[in-house]
């Protein structure tokens, strides 16, 4: 798992990734949670996450949004943090030109930088938010939302209420063209303690899904 250093607007960006040989292969981008908060690109579940899309074929990278770890800068409250994230896809897709399918995956307010990209990029293909703050942030930009995909949240999340991602879904899943699952876990917080493995085996399941019958999530 090489351990590499990326040119980014704010200067270095700390990254881990994982190719594959195989030419064309699948992408996954991988985004930690809030900065400020303990985020990093070491949590249990966002290693958790990489490994798994790696698993599944992925050419695979986690970073350290500015600030965090021995990436330079400082915590930009999302601007920046989107910045950062668009200039890791660059060099992704410098390195492994035309993949297949590409992911962005974020949690919590990785979800919300993940869920800007995505309307900045069409090269990506598929989505996976955990736990989406849509109680603290605007995701209004989704207007329309370019691409399916999956939102995972607790029921018993304290920080960000079930009932706001519902809205949130309720809002996405209305347009047409793409489709949105929406899986809640059960007894799940927002930090989905004790539960990573259930977290990952759902988005395990979906991504793989996708990737083998993709017209069926048009």
């Amino acid at each position: 798992m090489p351990d590499i250093i990326l040119p980014g607007p704010a200067g270095r960006i700390e990254a881990r990734y994982q190719k594959q040989k195989t030419p064309g292969a699948p992408m996954a981008l991988v985004l930690h949670s809030h900065p400020q908060f303990g985020g990093t690109m070491n949590n249990p579940l966002v290693y958790d996450l990489f490994h798994m899309f790696h698993g599944l074929g992925c050419t695979t990278v986690r970073f350290n949004f500015r600030g965090v770890g021995r990436s330079q800068g400082t915590f930009d409250s999302g601007a920046g943090e989107l910045s950062d994230a668009a200039a890791v896809l660059d060099w992704m897709n410098t390195l492994y030109p035309n993949p297949s399918f590409v992911w962005i995956c974020g949690i919590s307010f990785g979800a919300w930088i993940g869920m800007q990209l995505l309307m900045r990029r069409p090269e990506i293909t598929g989505f996976v938010s955990i736990a989406p703050p849509a109680s603290m942030y605007d995701f209004a930009f989704l207007a329309p939302c370019p691409a399916s995909g999956l939102i995972l949240h607790g029921t018993k999340d304290l920080v960000v209420p079930e009932p706001d991602v519902q809205k949130l879904v309720d809002r996405l899943t209305a347009q047409k063209g793409i489709k949105i699952t929406y899986e809640k876990l059960e007894g799940a917080n927002h930090f989905f303690d004790k539960k990573e493995a259930e977290v990952v085996e759902m988005v395990k399941e979906y991504v793989n899904e996708r990737m083998v019958h993709p017209y069926d999530h048009r």
